[in-house]
């Protein structure tokens, strides 16, 4: 929801905030029957002290009915908004070029609110609302996102995806001309599939808050490109052109665009992030860019990586389309050390932290100026401290971006809905058999390491081959399904996950709760045989903290070794820095011991 936008005037400060409520009285005071504090002002508010209220889920608990406030620096004035639709929660708000009007996105809340972190499929329309009536510019069935307007106030730029579906998909980059109000035209589209080399689709949560260029027909944005960055030279369409980076760097990440000067980061899995600048060129002189580095750091020695291109076999029934669609893994590997390398799995779960690859949009190109987004995540060739750390402790690490992930294709991604629990485990069993084939790793020393949908998939891999890990680690991990449906912040998942449809309304008849059951590592536990940890937040509002401690509890009463780790204060993703490096060090610690190393 969040916004803090300047007028174009600069007397006014535009923002969000959460709309307060009455605070409850306090306990009486005094040790007297019938002693009482006096009677509350609103009597409305007798009774209501325990009301449940909704809020917006995982790493939002806190958020809950947002309104947009205006400070007017010249009177000293705050004032609330009024008039947004009731149904609507208003948020990524921005003022209209002639200060008289204000932009924003508004999220449904009726009948009840779904999680919105990391989901980029709720239904969102935005509104540019003359300070109130509001009136639609966006679809109305679609779910939008940052309204970004050009330096001349003559073209709003956003990301709109469909509703419903994979939680995070391919976006469409649209554009909305100020002067004519126009229903917004795809600039760029949905890419359904890819080959490699090209354009693979915008997948960003996010526009970069100042993301056009200084002649109001270019904008740059970034996005998750398969497993890593375009090299230079690489794809250049009528309408983009991907900025080349003249390195072997992983990942881009675009920080601000201000009077055409980019300032952006670059790391890679051997590289801690550096800042660099770089001036736009003209439009149609994009390539190559000069960057420069203001701020470098040094590779971390002893760490080497490279991406392993996977190709599933065909089905006995012919290839179908899924089929024949190539997966990526990212491979590091520890350069000093005698090989073969022991080897950590990891199947990704929500990533916190996908990355970018770079790319400019000549906007104008493509609208004349007459006409006015669980398992959908990718782990990018980023850095990633923990995993280096894990290299420098003589592990090889297997980072494993299944058919499902985002990069790679709207195809890619829809491909898992309904074969959850079986493309992904078989993908990551694939990549899995290819290092060991292709690269010098010991197969008698392996181990799995996964968070949220990665650990669900390290527990089917965990049944389906009870002897072939040593030791496993696993964070927020999914295990059994069904019992999602009541603890979850996203229960449409639990339905869309297995090609189900989903309404508000929904209650699973029996039958579904049995194909739910049965795509559940718990419904295998028996199985299992590795020494598991589970590390798991009380806060969790994704993915509920009892799925671990029902497992936790199975595996102890079978006499395989487990071990649970609970965070009081922790939420799904277990961040903070005593969080996290009490996390790592107890994985660490586990992977050391049950390898033997």
């Amino acid at each position: 929801f969040a916004c803090l936008a300047w007028s174009h005037s600069e007397t006014r400060l535009l923002y969000v905030a959460e709309k307060s409520r009455p605070k409850p009285q306090p306990p009486c005071p005094w040790d007297v029957p019938g002693a009482a504090w006096p009677a509350a002002e609103d009597e409305d508010e007798e009774g209501k002290q325990f009301v449940y209220h909704e809020d917006w889920g995982e790493a939002l608990s806190t958020r809950s009915v947002p309104v947009l406030c205006v400070l007017d620096l010249q009177s000293l004035n705050l004032s609330v908004l009024e008039g947004v639709p009731e149904h609507l929660s208003p948020g990524q708000a921005l003022w209209s070029p002639d200060d008289r009007g204000v932009v924003f996105v508004g999220w449904w809340h009726k009948p009840f609110r779904l999680g919105l972190n990391a989901c980029s499929n709720r239904r969102h329309p935005w509104d540019a609302d003359p300070l109130l009536p509001t009136e639609l510019l966006s679809a109305e069935n679609g779910s939008v996102c940052s309204p970004r307007l050009s330096p001349d106030g003559q073209r709003l730029l956003y990301l709109e995806g469909a509703v419903g579906g994979p939680h995070r998909q391919c976006l469409r980059l649209c554009m909305v001309s100020w002067a004519s109000w126009a229903p917004g035209t795809a600039v760029l589209p949905c890419a359904a599939s890819t080959v490699p080399r090209s354009f693979a689709g915008l997948y960003a949560e996010v526009l970069p808050p100042q993301c056009w260029a200084a002649d109001s027909r270019r904008a740059v944005l970034g996005t998750p490109q398969r497993s890593r960055t375009v090299s230079p030279g690489h794809g250049r369409a009528r309408d983009l052109t991907h900025t080349a980076h003249g390195s072997s760097e992983g990942c881009w990440e675009l920080l601000t665009l201000q009077w055409d000067l980019l300032v952006a980061t670059c790391s890679a899995p051997h590289h801690p992030p550096s800042l660099v600048v770089a001036m736009l060129p003209p439009a149609g002189q994009e390539l190559p860019l000069g960057w420069v580095p203001v701020e470098d750091t040094p590779t971390v020695p002893g760490v080497t990586w490279k991406t392993l291109t996977l190709q599933p076999p065909c089905s006995e029934q012919g290839p179908a389309a899924q089929d024949t669609q190539t997966f990526e893994a990212l491979l590091l590997s520890p350069s000093d050390g005698t090989p073969p390398h022991p080897l950590i799995v990891c199947p990704h779960g929500e990533c916190r932290d996908s990355g970018d690859t770079l790319a400019v949009l000549v906007a104008a190109q493509v609208m004349p100026m007459l006409a006015p987004g669980g398992p959908h995540a990718v782990f990018d060739a980023r850095w990633r401290p923990s995993m280096a750390a894990l290299c420098q402790l003589g592990f090889a690490v297997l980072l494993v971006n299944y058919r499902g992930s985002l990069g790679f294709g709207q195809a890619s991604i829809s491909s898992l809905l309904s074969r959850v629990g079986e493309q992904d485990v078989a993908d990551t069993q694939l990549a899995v058999e290819q290092a060991l084939h292709r690269e010098p790793l010991d197969p008698h020393h392996l181990a799995l390491l996964a968070g949220s949908h990665g650990a669900f998939i390290a527990l089917h891999l965990l049944t389906r081959e009870p002897e072939r890990y040593q030791a496993c680690a696993l964070r927020s991990p999914v295990s059994n399904l069904p019992a999602l449906l009541g603890t979850s912040d996203i229960p449409d998942w639990r339905y869309t996950s297995l090609g189900l449809p989903y309404s508000f309304d929904r209650v699973p008849c029996a039958e579904e709760v049995a194909t739910m059951l049965l795509r559940s590592p718990i419904a295998q536990a028996a199985q299992v045989q590795t020494p598991v940890l589970l590390c798991v937040g009380a806060r969790d509002r994704r993915v509920s903290p009892t799925q671990a401690l029902e497992l936790y509890r199975v595996l102890r009463a079978r006499g395989v070794p487990a071990r649970l780790l609970w965070y009081p204060e922790g939420g799904h993703a277990l961040v903070g820095v005593e969080t996290e490096a009490d996390v790592f060090k107890n994985c660490a610690h586990w992977l050391l011991q049950h390898l033997g190393q």
